[in-house]
């Protein structure tokens, strides 16, 4: 059975749930996965403030429902697991991620998958910049995995990208594939 997520904030405020992961879940109580801390805006505060938490968390799957477009960083450093994002996802989903599945029903904002060194990622939808890129000042992008987005991409795919794989169905922004390194 997977845990299931749904989103109630209603707030401006950026929402940040990096390190909320389905093998970072495994074994825990649903009580543990409620505490987890998030970043709501500058403040750190548990999950269930903005989550409806349910499900079990034993095969390392997450549900995620709700307007999570401000909702940011789901699934990165994720190492195994499988999540499934029904509708669309704010930035740097699959950030750092390791291995595992993240699947994204709608769009996803900039920062898809930055850093990725292994997994799946696939964007149903559109997404923003940076797909698959290295973040400023950093000398490496993806290093290993796949990157899906079956819509339109923006600018600086695969930016110091070294190894893995970026498919795009629609039109791709400015500076593709730019400074692409042998690693």
């Amino acid at each position: 059975m997977a845990i299931t997520l749904t989103y109630f904030g209603q707030t401006s405020l950026p929402v940040e749930i990096e390190g909320l992961t389905p093998d970072w879940a495994k074994g825990k109580s649903l009580s543990d996965i409620e505490r987890f801390e998030i970043f709501h805006g500058n403040q750190k505060i548990p999950l269930a403030e903005l989550f409806s938490v349910s499900g079990g968390a034993g095969d390392e799957r997450f549900e995620l429902n709700g307007d999570l477009a401000r909702v940011h960083w789901v699934g990165a450093h994720m190492r195994s697991g499988q999540i499934h994002v029904h509708g669309a996802v704010g930035r740097h989903p699959g950030s750092e991620m390791r291995g595992g599945e993240i699947r994204v029903e709608g769009d996803a904002a900039d920062c898809v998958g930055c850093e990725m060194r292994g997994g799946l990622i696939h964007v149903r939808g559109n997404a923003g910049h940076l797909v698959g890129g290295a973040y400023r000042g950093s000398e490496r992008g993806m290093r290993g995995g796949t990157i899906v987005v079956d819509g339109n991409v923006g600018d600086e795919v695969g930016l110091l990208m070294q190894k893995g794989t970026i498919v795009v169905g629609g039109r791709v922004g400015n500076m593709t594939g730019f400074d692409m390194t042998d690693g």
